[in-house]
């Protein structure tokens, strides 16, 4: 008898600690910035579009401290979640990268996780949370974690197809050319396209220039275009596109999807034409590269995108 009461105890303890812990209030999410925040934001967008890798960490200070003093401001954290996958994201740039680079993809992971709560109608933020969570499935060898993150992705690509599609795509452009993942991502790259200009677009001369009309810094689909927080997003777009054509087996479909970023009135202006006029040169030679196993010994300029020193800035320097 004497046992049972213990028994009972047990599960009236674990029973209140769940209804204490699901009863809690949620955060609500800060209505007005602080002044930390608007000076730690404009750290953020001097770091990030002047390729400053480099100075990412003391723009991680000044943002976890506006954090820290206002933990419900979504987009803090959000942008703390991005320089900590940036970190991960360009780690090509160290000349030795340390085992602690990881850590970079929980924390990015936890971030938008946070800016997600804070602001769950924020695609942008979901597709990023995606992102950093498979990251660390991948890291951490987690099928559950991995799995979780590909539903959240879908729910992001769900939520705005034309920023996630994208966002999905390059993710998952480093996996191995004759997966389902790398298949399914080069098919999402496409249908990005096709919404962004609400039409099928040609899979064997993807031209562009007869869809340059249709360029816009408003609504949804501004994300397909150049905008001001990601100067050269356009250059950016088909530098990867036209990688994941020619790690596919196609490096005559990809020379013309690399020959559309020429199209973008910027493009002279881009610190990384030479890349993709290069990549133009090379695309013959440059599908047994991406398709080289991670041991080999690839020189930086010949890896794909998702892989180089400009994995992020490509879109975002200015």
């Amino acid at each position: 008898m004497k046992s049972l009461f213990i028994v009972a105890g047990c599960l009236l303890s674990a029973g209140c600690g769940y209804v204490a812990e699901h009863s809690a209030p949620r955060k609500q999410a800060a209505t007005t910035r602080t002044q930390a925040a608007t000076r730690a934001d404009e750290l953020f967008w001097t770091t990030l579009h002047g390729g400053q890798y480099e100075q990412i960490q003391p723009a991680l200070e000044a943002l976890t401290g506006a954090y820290l003093a206002s933990p419900t401001d979504a987009v803090t954290a959000a942008h703390i979640g991005w320089l900590h996958i940036w970190r991960v994201g360009e780690s090509h740039r160290l000349a030795s990268v340390p085992a602690t680079i990881t850590d970079d993809a929980v924390l990015a992971r936890r971030y938008f996780q946070e800016a997600v709560a804070l602001h769950p109608g924020e695609a942008r933020y979901l597709g990023f949370l995606a992102s950093a969570t498979l990251a660390e499935g991948a890291i951490n060898k987690d099928e559950r974690v991995t799995r979780h993150g590909y539903f959240l992705m879908l729910d992001a690509i769900n939520a705005w197809p034309e920023f996630n599609l994208f966002t999905a795509g390059y993710v998952m452009s480093a996996q191995p050319a004759d997966s389902g993942n790398f298949k399914r991502a080069l098919a999402w790259e496409w249908k990005d396209l096709d919404a962004c200009v609400d039409q099928k677009v040609d899979r064997k001369d993807p031209d562009f220039t007869r869809f340059m009309h249709l360029a816009t810094s408003e609504g949804k689909k501004r994300v397909c275009w150049n905008t001001w927080i990601a100067p050269h997003n356009f250059e950016g777009f088909f530098l990867n596109m036209g990688d994941m054509a020619v790690k596919a087996g196609d490096w005559q479909l990809g020379r013309k999807l690399y020959q559309n970023a020429r199209l973008s009135p910027s493009y002279g202006q881009w610190l990384y034409r030479e890349v993709l006029e290069q990549r133009i040169r090379e695309a013959p030679d440059n599908g047994a590269l991406y398709n080289a196993p991670s041991e080999a010994k690839v020189t930086a300029d010949k890896q794909m995108m998702i892989n180089s020193s400009f994995a992020c800035v490509a879109c975002h320097q200015q």
